[in-house]
């Protein structure tokens, strides 16, 4: 791989991670668009998503210190109530990570699948922003609708759905308002996309891939990582003024000119 074609790929994870506009689906059509390579691909994208993780762990450093603490300190209820919802919110993806992993690399990695995936997740998003009210917050809500936000984040498996995206849409359809939707999912993708990358790290390093591809991984990692703080920043801003309908429009138009342009 070019080491353009790394850095390239680095922006648009470290971008589209937390923006909800779906990373992989965006990889995957960057790919298509510029000619890069996809021999590894699921690897390597998954690879790029550690960089993404320290992310949201440098920008979340104080929460996830807290978070940490109230495992052994009882006093902490609030932070170790989340902790636990943390972990039954993530129980959903590695279930059917498990199971679809097989299907991802091949049948999830298509151009037409990515652009069906930006509509459907559109109208979830209006739907969500219409039809969801304020009920709940974070100190409050049960770890039955906190597996409801993990079971959506388990959509995000499939391309153009957006982990990210997905994960705030369940939050809002349980009852968090925009902004504590968009704080749990940020500290939902530690533990998954931590696991993820790490398994993809393994096989690139047991196929002897990993070698070959540790300077762009080098590179693109470094891309993801400042890209993903932009992004972390712009998206916490943005969801306590405006609406997901913006973004919703977006993959509408996206997923248009995938139909006619690319595929």
């Amino acid at each position: 791989m070019e080491l353009w074609s790394a850095a390239l790929l680095g922006l648009v994870q470290g971008i589209t991670e937390f923006l909800p506009i779906s990373s992989t689906g965006h990889l995957i059509l960057a790919r298509d668009i510029f000619g890069i390579s996809t021999e590894n691909g699921l690897a390597y994208d998954a690879v790029l998503q550690l960089a993404t993780v320290l992310a949201i762990i440098v920008y979340f450093y104080q929460d996830i210190i807290k978070l940490l603490q109230s495992i052994i300190d009882t006093r902490m209820v609030h932070e170790r109530r989340l902790v636990v919802g943390i972990i039954i919110g993530t129980v959903p993806a590695l279930i059917a990570g498990y199971f679809l992993e097989s299907y991802m690399e091949a049948l999830f990695r298509d151009s037409r699948l990515v652009a069906g995936t930006l509509i459907v997740g559109a109208a979830l998003f209006v739907i969500a922003e219409y039809g969801a009210r304020t009920l709940n917050s974070l100190q409050t809500i049960s770890y039955a609708r906190l597996f409801i936000i993990g079971c959506f984040q388990a959509l995000a498996l499939v391309p153009g759905m957006s982990r990210s995206g997905m994960s705030i849409v369940g939050g809002m359809f349980v009852g968090l308002s925009r902004a504590d939707a968009a704080r749990y999912s940020f500290l939902l993708a530690v533990p998954i996309l931590v696991g993820t990358g790490l398994k993809k790290m393994f096989d690139l390093e047991s196929s002897g891939a990993l070698t070959t591809l540790a300077e762009p991984l080098m590179i693109g990692s470094v891309v993801a990582f400042v890209s993903g703080l932009l992004a972390i920043h712009v998206l916490l801003g943005f969801v306590r003024a405006y609406p997901l309908t913006v973004f919703a429009v977006y993959r509408v138009l996206l997923a248009v000119a995938i139909l006619f342009f690319i595929v």
